[in-house]
C-alpha cells in the first residue's frame, strides 16, 4: 500500500480517537456541572417550618468551633478556635483559645466578655432594647433558631448531605448587625457551618465539630470576675 495512504489512514484513526476522547471529556464535564443541581431541591415554606421544628427537637448544646474573620482591610483572615455551650433560649458560653484567649458568657440578662491576658472584663446589660440584643441574636442563630421565623426571612435548599439555609434579617436593628447568615445543616440536623456577611463587607465563617446534645450544668452560664480584674461597662449600664 502507498505509504502516503497508510499515513492518511493512521491520521484519520488518531483524529477519530481524539474526537472520541473529547466527546467523553465534554460529557463528563457536563455531568459534573449538572450533578450538583440535580442533588439540590428548594424547600417550600411548609417544609422550612417542619425542618426548623425538627432541628429544635434535636438542637445541639455544645460544640467545638473554628472561626475565620475575613476583614477587607487585612490581607489574612483572623483565625480563632474554641468551644461553645448553649441553652435555649438565650444562654451561652464561648471560650476562645490561642494567643488571644477570651471568654464570653451570657445568662440571658447580662453579658460578660473576659480577657484573661489583660485581666480585664466588660459587662453589658441585655434586654430593654439593648443595642447588644441584635448582636446576641445573631450569635445564637446557628444554635438556637428559636422563633427565628419572626426575625429572619428564611430560604432553604435540600442538598445531598443536609440542608443549606439563608437567613436575611427583617428588622433594622438586625440589619445593622449583619446582612445575611448562611447556615449549613448536616444530615443529623446539626449546625455544621455558618457564614455571616456583615454590612461593611467583612465575613465571619464558623465551622462546628463534635456537636453534642448532653445537658449543660446551669453554672456554665455564670461568671464572676477573678480577683484583680478591671471591670468596665462600655454602655454605661
Amino acid at each position: 500500500m502507498n505509504p502516503i495512504i497508510q499515513q492518511v489512514g493512521r491520521d484519520q484513526s488518531l483524529l477519530a480517537v481524539a474526537r472520541a476522547r473529547r466527546s467523553i471529556c465534554l460529557t463528563a464535564l457536563l455531568f459534573l456541572s449538572i450533578a450538583p443541581l440535580a442533588n439540590t431541591e428548594a424547600l417550600s415554606e411548609a417544609d422550612v417550618k417542619n425542618l426548623l421544628a425538627r432541628i429544635r427537637e434535636n438542637r445541639i448544646t455544645q460544640a467545638d468551633f473554628q472561626e475565620q474573620r475575613v476583614i477587607r482591610l487585612m490581607k489574612k483572615p483572623i483565625v480563632n478556635s474554641g468551644k461553645v455551650w448553649f441553652q435555649p433560649p438565650n444562654k451561652f458560653r464561648r471560650e476562645v483559645k490561642g494567643n488571644s484567649p477570651s471568654l464570653t458568657v451570657s445568662d440571658g440578662q447580662q453579658l460578660w466578655i473576659y480577657y484573661p491576658s489583660f485581666k480585664s472584663a466588660e459587662r453589658y446589660s441585655l434586654g430593654k432594647r439593648s443595642p447588644l440584643d441584635s448582636v446576641i441574636a445573631s450569635i445564637n442563630s446557628a444554635l438556637n433558631l428559636e422563633n427565628v421565623e419572626n426575625t429572619f426571612k428564611i430560604t432553604a435548599t435540600r442538598t445531598g448531605n443536609g440542608y443549606e439555609l439563608e437567613l436575611t434579617p427583617r428588622t433594622a436593628a438586625m440589619k445593622r448587625a449583619f446582612q445575611k447568615l448562611d447556615l449549613r445543616i448536616n444530615d443529623k440536623l446539626q449546625a455544621e457551618r455558618t457564614d455571616m456577611l456583615q454590612p461593611n463587607g467583612d465575613r465571619i465563617v464558623t465551622v462546628y465539630t463534635n456537636q453534642k446534645h448532653a445537658p449543660v450544668p446551669p453554672s456554665t452560664f455564670d461568671f464572676t470576675p477573678p480577683p484583680g480584674t478591671d471591670v468596665s461597662t462600655p454602655l454605661g449600664r
